[in-house]
């Protein structure tokens, strides 16, 4: 057998590129070439679920905490954003974040996305199965819920009895600290001045009402005026809410003095006062029940005051989930076809 000799391997040429191939980059990390590339860019929604907890929380440390994240991959996410999108969106002051004119745009943008995005599952099971489970939290003031909500939330009960309905019993400055702050999906009120970064939509309308106790003086006259309230004590709710500074205003701008002999909360409270001949009052049609005009004497006072709207208060950007749009269409059906609420506002938060 005759041995083969193997011949000595040689130094191979270098291969020559194909026309028109791309070369093989390495990762240019602080390349004076090429800008650097954030290890964090491949993932634009985790990125703008970072910005938006960070905005709605106030500092990195809770925006990780709800994350379940560490400070610095928080940080890098915003910082890859930045540079991705060519903008500086937050300030970093001390201990908060504030927002540049571009975060605040991109805010109002980012957070229905993310809002949805948070609730995809959910709200597919919805569409596709119906509501069998899930959470509504509506804020709404006493007379609301005592008087314009119950109906609708016996039929809302009925058609989706799975779904954890919380009725919250607040102010209306309160009500819109939960609206911005998230911890209601919408409320349900009436308003005198509307924010930039809220929608409202009124929907039911009752005028204001003189209620007097039986055998009143002014219950025998044909026609009521400001100054024939003058000389008797009203009974009004507190000072800080919008019945009492509406009262006021009524007679501050036709120059008619008025004096108030109680203020108490709650209009059944008011009522009960009046009847036992402690006063009178001006009160919202909403509460007059056909078992008040047995005991009170009830006079219409639109021409002096003006009617009182309730409806639906909503941020203006929020993602609604499948809950509360069937709530919403138990108070009007195609109340949501109006898009305002959808518009992005500037926050007042």
């Amino acid at each position: 057998m005759t041995e083969r000799k193997v011949p000595a391997k040689t130094a191979k040429s270098p291969k020559k590129a194909l026309p028109g191939a791309a070369k093989k980059r390495t990762p240019a990390h602080g390349s004076p070439s090429e800008p650097a590339r954030f290890y964090y860019k491949g993932n634009r929604h985790k990125q703008l679920r970072a910005f938006v907890a960070t905005v709605k929380l106030g500092t990195l440390s809770r925006a990780a905490e709800a994350l379940y994240l560490s400070q610095p991959s928080v940080s890098l996410q915003l910082q890859a954003l930045e540079r991705e999108l060519g903008a500086t969106l937050l300030e970093r002051r001390r201990r908060r974040i504030n927002l540049t004119d571009a975060g605040e745009a991109l805010y109002e943008l980012a957070r229905p996305l993310v809002e949805g995005w948070d609730n995809l599952d959910r709200d597919f099971q919805a569409r596709v199965q119906g509501l069998t489970a899930g959470k509504l939290t509506i804020a709404a003031g006493t007379s609301t819920i005592q008087y314009l909500l119950p109906e609708l939330v016996r039929r809302y009960r009925e058609r989706h009895p799975a779904v954890h309905l919380q009725l919250a019993n607040v102010t209306g400055k309160d009500g819109m600290a939960m609206l911005r702050e998230d911890k209601a999906d919408f409320a349900v009120g009436s308003m005198l001045d509307v924010p930039h970064d809220i929608a409202w939509a009124p929907v039911r309308h009752y005028d204001p009402m003189l209620i007097l106790p039986p055998g009143h003086p002014l219950a025998e006259k044909a026609e009521v005026t400001l100054a024939d309230l003058s000389p008797y004590g009203l009974i009004l709710p507190p000072q800080r809410l919008s019945t009492y500074r509406l009262v006021d205003l009524v007679f501050q701008q036709n120059q008619v003095p008025y004096q108030v002999a109680i203020e108490v909360g709650g209009w059944d409270v008011i009522k009960e006062y009046v009847a036992m001949g402690l006063g009178i009052s001006i009160v919202t049609g909403i509460c007059i029940t056909e078992a008040d005009h047995a005991r009170l004497a009830v006079r219409n006072m639109q021409r002096w005051f003006p009617q009182r709207s309730y409806g639906v208060v909503m941020r203006k950007g929020k993602f609604l989930s499948a809950e509360a749009r069937a709530f919403i269409d138990l108070i009007r059906p195609g109340l949501l076809t109006h898009r305002d609420y959808d518009e992005p506002g500037h926050s007042e938060r």
